[in-house]
């Protein structure tokens, strides 16, 4: 697919013949990966290649060796049309419903997300130009992990290692069970031994004569429909009219046990009253549209805290020009078309407005079958919103927005996915 003005993909190569620092496993020579700087690429031609394991940073575009780099990191994507929200999904929904309509802050996960993209020493790229010529590959580090990772580290981690302690204590509180059938288990009485069960106590449990306790509002529903089936001397247009009451009151139980989606909690009617608003913006990062210079300096300020804050930056290395580099510059031409999203492909910004203010930006890019995520940040005094999961969510949501346009559109990228890494162990239940 070329551009819109048939431009070709530009890009300079560049070999994966040495060794860099790896940013998971600290290996200093144990990195290995090809990659080329693009100059221009066509939204297609990314579409190919990230299918193919490579992905983007800034300009910069890489593919780890699989056969010879310390960590393999493959590409992941989540088949958005089908997923469905889990319990801890919902959580963070709620929450952020609860802060929006009344205000109410949740101080179960006030403390700075642990899940963040960039762990430790794994921080953003900070390319120096050098005439857009070769990049060092320890800088390309950070863009292995994307932001979803940030999604479900305290809640899911956390209910491995209870699983894993529970595990313990069973191997190391209990003997090992034989796998003799003839031999009875500790504290099984003989096969010989009668065991006569003791008849329940008076008001204890279920009475079993007795049919199961239903909802009201179900005894109701049936009441009403048997009243409609009774009525058979209608005219023709009122027995139209009852048959579609019927056929709507089978129906509505089935409707109402349906799980909830994304949707369901993200385009609720607020009250009147609500304590906050919240909106999420979608601006062309590159080219630059005119709503993204307008915001750049904001965005900007949320970035620096976040770098300050999150992973400990001093204030002098988060610069504008790092930022503009890493987050901003995109080899990605801007194409529209006639079955394409609204907002055409390429590179964008999708702020998250709140109260008229930027407290986060996802940054993503929009191609032919995906969308495919490249960064979160956000302002660390909200961090107790679980911003890392609700912006994936959302970018969920988003995908199978713009799939009602765009047919083909339908994944999303969630980046890499290394299995020595437990904290993206996670994404494997979310994949197609």
């Amino acid at each position: 697919m070329a551009a819109a003005g048939g431009s070709p993909s530009i890009v300079e190569y560049f070999g994966g013949e040495d060794g860099y620092r790896c940013g998971y496993c600290k290996n200093e020579t144990g990195n290995l990966s090809h990659g080329m700087w693009a100059h221009s690429m066509t939204v297609q031609d990314y579409q190919d290649l990230i299918d193919r394991g490579w992905r983007r940073s800034g300009k910069y575009v890489y593919k780890p060796i699989m056969n010879q780099t310390c960590c393999p990191q493959y590409t992941i994507r989540c088949q958005a049309l089908h997923f469905q929200t889990s319990k801890s999904h919902k959580k963070v929904l709620k929450k952020m419903l609860k802060f929006i309509s009344k205000g109410d802050v949740s101080k179960a996960v006030s403390e700075e997300e642990p899940m963040d993209s960039h762990i430790e020493d794994v921080v953003p790229c900070d390319f120096a130009y050098k005439g857009e010529s070769r990049v060092s590959q320890s800088e390309l580090t950070p863009l292995s992990v994307d932001h979803t990772e940030r999604a479900e580290y305290e809640d899911e981690d956390a209910g491995e290692t209870k699983e894993e302690v529970n595990v313990q204590k069973v191997e190391s509180g209990f003997p090992q069970i034989s796998a003799d059938k003839d031999t009875p288990l500790l504290g099984e009485p003989s096969r010989s031994a009668k065991i006569v069960p003791a008849p329940p106590k008076p008001g204890k449990g279920a009475d079993l004569s007795k049919p199961p306790c239903r909802k009201a509002k179900d005894i109701r529903k049936e009441r009403k429909l048997q009243k409609l089936l009774q009525n058979q001397m209608c005219t023709i247009e009122g027995s139209q009219l009852q048959a579609d009451q019927v056929f709507l009151l089978q129906n509505s139980k089935s409707k109402t046990n349906q799980p909830k989606t994304i949707e369901d909690f993200i385009f609720v009617s607020l009250p009147d009253d609500a304590r906050h608003k919240l909106e999420v913006r979608v601006v062309r990062s590159s080219p630059p549209s005119s709503q993204f210079k307008a915001t750049f300096q904001e965005s900007y300020q949320v970035y620096k805290r976040y770098q300050m804050v999150i992973h400990k930056d001093p204030p002098d290395k988060p610069t504008v020009n790092q930022f503009t580099r890493f987050l901003c510059d995109s080899p990605l031409e801007a194409e529209d078309a006639p079955n394409g999203p609204d907002c055409g492909y390429g590179s964008f910004h999708q702020q998250y407005w709140l109260d008229g203010k930027i407290i986060a930006v996802g940054v993503i890019d929009i191609l032919p079958y995906c969308v495919s995520s490249v960064y979160l940040y956000y302002d660390p005094d909200y961090s107790f919103l679980s911003l890392g999961v609700y912006s994936a969510l959302r970018e969920i949501a988003f995908t199978r927005e713009l799939h009602e346009k765009a047919p083909d559109l339908s994944f999303y990228y969630m980046g890499f996915y290394i299995h020595s890494c437990p904290k993206m162990r996670y994404k494997l239940m979310k994949v197609a």
